[in-house]
């Protein structure tokens, strides 16, 4: 067995490239290639002030990514302050013991164990066990800093939404269920989906209004989705994520709903009446179209 181990949040750019010679270790060696990620985060676990922390990708698409990927086992390792005392040799030899590893795939940044051994320490503390080390090359940076989850985590927050699918590799997704809302949206020509998350740690981009791609009852659309307090019509900090599709008029609560950004419009703004607000949503629909 030939593993790589780590959170994986997102699986961006840099993890691909991990992930990318992973796989062809495993193939060379006539192996099977296996990811062993953990759940929830660590630092959910042991910090208190990161209990805030939101994700990139839910565990789901996390694991269904690394599949698409190549990987042939995805093992969860549920996480806990119990794992976290284990020393660097500790998970080595349960690595060995309870997965068969034969060879690792060190990141060039990898860092484990409680001990919280660097990768040249790791790779010396493997092979004393007789594991073979393989080193995955640095994530090249066109950006002048290197890829990582906190760094497009940060531009999700800005709503800067095509800087991070350029790291990701991918579009942003939020994915979710139609619940009611207070239907204000048809009254102006604009119904919205509103969507409750099925995972409450994923990360939501900053308030605004963003270009989206829609997918629901087995088609896919577009549509623009704002995400905010709704300061024209709405009272209280409470966050929404409505979506209104074009050319659809359907109902679809209680249904599965994808929201994919695109790019972001403009920010969200409080308008003085409901008229204001309807002529603006409609140069915010042509902007969209205009990206079609």
């Amino acid at each position: 067995m030939v593993v790589a181990t780590g959170f994986f949040d997102g699986v961006h750019v840099g993890h691909r490239l991990v992930i990318q010679q992973l796989v062809e270790a495993a193939a060379v060696r006539g192996d099977e290639s296996m990811v062993i990620t953990f759940w929830p985060h660590p630092r959910n676990v042991l910090q208190k002030e990161a209990r805030s922390l939101r994700l990139l990708t839910t565990l789901a698409q996390k694991k269904q990514i690394l599949h698409d990927l190549g990987v042939n086992r995805v093992e969860v390792l549920q996480f806990t302050k119990g794992v976290s005392t284990m020393t660097t040799e500790d998970y080595l030899r349960m690595l060995i013991d309870e997965y068969g590893v034969r060879t690792i795939l060190l990141g060039y940044d990898n860092r484990m164990g409680s001990d919280a051994k660097g990768a040249d320490e790791v790779a010396r503390a493997a092979e004393n066990l007789g594991i073979e080390v393989l080193r995955a090359d640095m994530v090249p940076s066109e950006c002048g800093y290197a890829v990582s989850s906190t760094k497009i985590r940060e531009r999700l927050e800005e709503g800067d939404v095509k800087g991070a699918a350029s790291m990701l590799g991918y579009d942003y997704q939020l994915h979710g269920v139609v619940v009611a809302g207070n239907r204000l949206g048809r009254t102006i020509g604009f119904p919205t989906a509103n969507m409750q998350l099925y995972e409450p740690l994923k990360l939501i981009p900053a308030n605004g209004v963003y270009f989206v791609r829609v997918e629901t009852s087995d088609r896919m659309l577009y549509g623009m989705c704002n995400i905010g307090c709704r300061p024209t019509v709405g009272t209280g900090n409470a966050r929404t994520i409505e979506t209104n599709i074009f050319d659809f008029d359907e109902d679809i609560y209680g249904l599965d709903l994808k929201v994919t950004f695109i790019a972001r419009i403009r920010e969200e703004v409080r308008f003085e009446s409901m008229d204001a607000l309807r002529a603006q949503l409609e140069k915010d629909r042509d902007a969209c179209l205009s990206l079609i």
